[in-house]
């Protein structure tokens, strides 16, 4: 991977030039009074250095004539490492990643001018941490007033993601051999979960049951809180308390992913808890699945991004037309979003090192391409929330629909000559799913 990570620096400084770019860390985040989170690094930092230690500073100065790439990392400390864990270190970070030097943390504000000076502007993320964000300010302000005496120094400071992001949105062999891994596990787990889904179980057996393969198949964990919803709290789209006896007449709705070495998957599967659909349930449903074949369908090279997700929504306001849950002219409800109060988020978004992954998805007025590399979700879903008003024009909602939620997710990949579902491992077909 050291290869992998040098190759991507070195796109990034040919697009910065006589730029100088800073990354930061991910700081710890605190659960409860001492106790931390387990550490997660900042994707970007993590994609440029694999470099997994907070209180580290990466620094790439293509413009210096000795060191390109530069770390400060926090130095070898035996009384803290025997607390927290073992650190790299100075030294290591130079044998170990590449970097042409390597100072202690605590030598940023004092070493950080050198590879500022003879750049023409600064590339780096305002992030949350106010702090650190003044200290990089106070640099860029202290430079741009001794600017007259040099004649060289930034004169503006630039995002980093609007050079970087672009790279990230595709991937590599490399990151697509992780993000199929992440994939694999997570499509074991949601198997064994429709094997093991039964009425009396409770939704957390049923995380734990998958949680545990995706530790045990050596990822890091689930890549997002899983969510594990039966009968009405499918209709909740980020429900995840996960507490409650699954009933016989239910539909489970499982929405979990793994995350593998920062790589991830983001699976959705819609099932039925006691093994065959009721007749309404299964009229949804086969609304989604067909909305959802369609959309990957329009998994093109060259199509827009968006085409999958107005695709969806043609499938899906056809379908609830048909069913008396929408009445009108397909266009205008479509024009007008009638469809909303029963599908009320997109269908699409990038996944990679984040879940909801970094790229942008419209230039201006057009959409962005989806082009050989990218991997997205398609993810449509009907979903009848109870207590759901109406619109005037709009019938009212008969109560055998209510409470109903359906959602069924797959990631892929965009390829040269049209897609690759890397999810397709998990069954959705009708005939496959019920027992």
């Amino acid at each position: 991977m050291q290869t992998e990570y040098r190759q991507r620096r070195e796109q990034l400084m040919a697009k910065i030039g006589a730029g100088t770019a800073i990354f930061r860390s991910a700081p710890t985040a605190v659960m409860h009074n001492d106790v931390e989170y387990n550490y997660r690094q900042d994707s970007d930092f993590f994609y440029l250095t694999g470099f997994n230690e907070a209180q580290a500073v990466a620094v790439l100065a293509p413009h210096h004539p000795e060191h390109r790439f530069v770390l400060f990392v926090q130095p070898k400390d035996r009384e803290k490492e025997v607390w927290s864990g073992y650190r790299c270190g100075v030294d290591a970070a130079k044998e170990f990643y590449g970097a042409d030097a390597a100072y202690p943390i605590a030598e940023l504000d004092e070493k950080l001018p050198q590879y500022l000076e003879k750049s023409d502007r600064i590339y780096y993320h305002l992030g949350r941490d106010r702090n650190f964000n003044d200290r990089i300010l106070k640099h860029y302000q202290n430079l741009l007033r001794t600017y007259p005496k040099r004649g060289t120094g930034p004169i503006a400071i630039q995002d980093t993601i609007t050079v970087l992001h672009g790279m990230r949105l595709h991937k590599s062999e490399t990151e697509l051999d992780l993000m199929r891994k992440a994939a694999d596990i997570a499509v074991e787990a949601h198997n064994h979960a429709l094997e093991i889904t039964a009425p009396g179980r409770y939704e957390y057996e049923i995380q734990a049951e998958m949680e545990r393969i995706f530790r045990l198949r050596g990822g890091m964990g689930p890549a997002y809180p899983s969510i594990v919803a039966a009968g009405k709290n499918a209709c909740v789209l980020h429900y995840i308390e996960n507490n409650c006896q699954m009933q016989e007449n239910e539909l489970l709705l499982i929405d979990a992913g793994c995350a593998y070495n920062y790589y991830n998957s983001d699976i959705t599967r819609t099932f039925p808890v006691g093994g065959k659909f009721t007749a309404e349930q299964k009229a949804l449903y086969e609304i989604v699945l067909e909305s959802q074949k369609q959309a990957i369908a329009q998994v093109q090279p060259g199509n827009a991004f968006n085409a999958p997700h107005n695709t969806a929504v043609r499938i899906l306001t056809e379908g609830l037309v048909e069913l008396g849950l929408l009445k009108g002219e397909i266009d205008k409800l479509i024009a007008e979003e009638k469809y909303k109060p029963f599908y009320m988020h997109r269908t699409s978004h990038w996944l990679g090192l984040d879940v909801h992954d970094v790229g942008v998805y419209q230039h201006g007025e057009n959409p962005q391409l989806l082009q050989p590399g990218q991997v997205l979700t398609i993810e449509p879903g009907l979903y009848i929330v109870p207590d759901t008003k109406p619109a005037e024009d709009q019938p009212e909602i008969d109560p055998r629909w209510v409470g109903i939620g359906i959602r069924i997710e797959d990631d892929v990949l965009v390829t040269a000559n049209g897609h690759e579902v890397l999810t397709a491992g998990v069954p959705k077909e009708i005939k496959d799913v019920e027992r």
